[in-house]
């Protein structure tokens, strides 16, 4: 009996304590503009993205998450932009982010209106710098400065 409650304290602890990994996306449309959804959990503005689930890839992924977050369609991914595996990036548990920049069609609409408020296209010189969720500020530097980022 004492093997079996380790035992399964062990796998709790492997499946329960590890970090979740996600994707969030930088979608960018044929214009050059960048699609930021606004949360509807804290009211900020977002990359688009969520958790990988079960069985997919990382830009399967990425494609769902804009579909379900922003109604954009995928038309191919432009680049890795990083990374993001900081403790504290997600203030809701321990995450890591594969970061990604997409080519995208359609126009952004709030999809999901249970995690989303607004979807909007802005121009990079108006991106709401100061209003972003999360490390998504990190993540648009990052874009900007061309770096693929492990961080």
């Amino acid at each position: 009996m004492a093997y079996f409650v380790h035992a399964l304290r062990t796998l709790m602890g492997l499946l329960l304590r590890r970090p979740i990994l996600g994707t969030c996306v930088i979608p960018v449309l044929a214009d050059g503009s960048i699609v930021l959804v606004r949360r509807r959990d804290n009211g900020l503005w977002s990359l688009p993205g969520g958790i990988i689930d079960w069985g997919e890839d990382v830009i399967t992924a990425a494609t769902r998450e804009l579909k379900e977050e922003a109604g954009l369609e995928t038309l191919g991914l432009e680049r890795l932009v990083g990374v993001y595996s900081q403790p504290g990036r997600d203030p809701r548990f321990h995450s890591v982010c594969i970061t990604v920049a997409v080519r995208v069609a359609g126009k952004p609409y709030a999809a999901d209106p249970r995690e989303v408020l607004a979807a909007q296209a802005f121009a990079p010189a108006a991106l709401p710098w100061d209003s972003l969720s999360h490390d998504h500020l990190q993540h648009l530097q990052d874009f900007f400065k061309g770096e693929t980022v492990l961080a």
